[in-house]
């Protein structure tokens, strides 16, 4: 049975406001807000858990509302709210009318388990836009890479507008935050060969070997990967660049050498 919340001034609104827009209070509570039907799936797909749904009726049908509530469960608290409450707590219109709060999970390097005997793993170093990483784990999932790992993270992978550029990627890809020290140290143990994307001294992203154990490193936009990755390289590569510009969205630079190494792998 849904409780009704009819104010904008219901204790619970502003919690879940305040979730959406604090970073650091999502870290003090352990908890997270997803939007949208389809986000949420995934997220209770991947075994999180929810804790309070939110949701509307006049825009949510009873079928899609009841297959959130069943995947929900029991234990987590449902309340529907009106549409004028619904416009003002939810990022972005198409959302079916449902949003939730879930606890937060931590993973660390240790709990990554490789799919097969040659993993693919994305790292990001100090990635600051919660929209590009979003989209690079969009296509880590496509792709079906074993993890994508963030070292000296500048962004929540729990902030809103990644959960909604990835599509619930970020659930569905192992996500580590870590430093890039240990990210390296733990890249040599596990015998993955380390390919730094820049410009400097490198070589076309064709011309290497992904079949084997691979990271992909991808540093900002603005500057670049640290000189503690580029030493710790075993190859630099880059994209050619045949127009004007030197270099491309750090999204797209993803996506392109995650799929040179599906593409080396399934030939």
């Amino acid at each position: 049975m849904l409780q009704q919340i009819t104010s904008a001034q219901n204790p619970k609104i502003k919690d879940l406001l305040a979730l959406q827009e604090k970073s650091r209070l999502r870290r003090e509570k352990g908890l997270f807000v997803v939007e949208g039907r389809r986000e949420l799936l995934h997220c209770l797909e991947c075994g999180y858990k929810a804790k309070t749904l939110f949701v509307c009726e006049d825009i949510i049908s009873q079928k899609d509302l009841k297959e959130v509530l069943s995947a929900a469960g029991p234990g987590c608290g449902a309340f529907s709210i009106p549409s004028q409450i619904y416009s003002k707590v939810a990022y972005r219109e198409g959302t079916e009318g449902v949003i939730a709060e879930l606890e937060t999970r931590t993973m660390d390097l240790g709990d990554i388990r490789f799919k097969g005997e040659h993993p693919l793993v994305v790292v990001m170093e100090s990635v600051e836009k919660p929209g590009n990483l979003g989209a690079v784990l969009r296509s880590a999932d496509a792709a079906g890479a074993d993890a994508v790992i963030i070292c000296d993270p500048l962004t929540d992978i729990y902030n809103p507008n990644l959960i909604r550029a990835s599509i619930g990627a970020v659930f569905t890809v192992p996500v580590v935050a870590t430093t890039s020290e240990q990210a390296i140290d733990w890249l040599r143990e596990n015998g993955i060969t380390i390919y730094t994307a820049q410009l400097q001294d490198s070589e076309w992203y064709y011309d290497v070997d992904m079949v084997h154990g691979t990271a992909i490193i991808l540093g900002t936009e603005a500057t670049g990967l640290t000189y503690q990755w580029r030493l710790a390289a075993d190859k630099h590569i880059r994209i050619p660049m045949l127009g004007k510009l030197d270099s491309l969205n750090v999204s797209v630079s993803a996506a392109i050498l995650l799929f040179e190494a599906v593409r080396q792998r399934n030939i």
